[in-house]
């Protein structure tokens, strides 16, 4: 397991020393998915937070006609659940999948709540990943309201690549 990534992505908010390092390391799992594969379908509980180490996954509302709806992408470096069921332990309104060969790196609710409670300073990292989160959901609500699919897209990869 190379872990470098998400410890990098955890010391852009918190320090950690080497026992809450390992500690962290003992609780966080891996899995690889294929292209096209369902990492969490809608009305199954949400039982994990994910990082992608490698890849790329979409998050998507699925109507009841069918019409799937792209509410959000995660590729290396960023976390990704469906967090309302997350927090709440509820079904799953969206299907995450993965669009390409990826390697995620997750952690289950009940190891994050004890996470919270043996490393306090995890609670400042997640309520920063969480407003941040916000803010770009902030963001997209109002671009999906003045911009255009391509000019949404186009911002999506020019935000990425600096």
């Amino acid at each position: 397991m190379n872990e470098n990534l998400v410890l990098n992505n955890i010391a852009k908010h918190i320090s950690l020393d080497e026992n809450e390092i390992s500690y962290f390391l003992s609780i966080l799992k891996e899995k690889k998915y294929p292209k096209k594969s369902i990492i969490l379908k809608e009305g199954e509980i949400c039982r994990t937070i994910n990082f992608v180490q490698s890849g790329t996954l979409r998050a998507f509302y699925r109507s009841p006609e069918g019409k799937e709806s792209t509410i959000m992408f995660a590729i290396a470096d960023w976390w990704i659940t469906d967090m309302s069921c997350f927090i709440n332990q509820q079904p799953a309104m969206l299907n995450i999948e993965t669009i390409e060969d990826s390697i995620i790196f997750y952690l289950q609710k009940e190891d994050l709540d004890e996470l919270y409670l043996k490393i306090p300073k995890f609670e400042r990292f997640f309520r920063i990943i969480m407003q941040n989160a916000y803010i770009r959901e902030q963001l997209r609500v109002i671009q999906n309201l003045s911009l255009s699919a391509e000019q949404r897209y186009y911002l999506f990869w020019t935000n990425i690549l600096k």
